[in-house]
């Protein structure tokens, strides 16, 4: 795939710098949660969803390349993504997804995977 999993697609609509923590987030098929932490770092940038009572509580990291359209307006963030794409992707580790490359890289051939482009 020549898109960057890691980085914002040009029709996205996101504005580098905009803080998109609190915005909702939909999958295809519904609301999983809210913005918990957002990267703009470039080919690094990600969300990270607190997916609230949907997901027992748990946090899920997605790359910014998932990201179909950022809404400013209505403060929502839409993927291309289902929710059970979402839910069974690798698990997010909040200490490794900074540090350790085979985290990244094995969350990123998940996504990659699974968008449509």
């Amino acid at each position: 795939m020549s898109e960057n999993i890691w980085g914002y697609r040009p029709a996205a609509g996101h504005v580098t710098g905009s803080n998109l923590a609190g915005y909702k987030v939909e999958a295809t098929d519904g609301s999983i949660g809210k913005v918990d932490k957002h990267s703009d770092e470039v080919d690094a940038s990600y969300l990270v969803v607190d997916t609230g009572v949907w997901i027992f509580g748990k946090h899920v990291l997605l790359p910014a390349g998932t990201i179909t359209r950022v809404d400013a307006a209505e403060e929502k963030v839409y993927l291309d993504l289902t929710k059970e794409q979402i839910k069974d992707a690798p698990e997010f580790d909040k200490e490794k997804h900074l540090t350790d490359p085979a985290h990244r890289e094995q969350t990123g051939e998940y996504y990659g995977r699974h968008r449509r482009v």
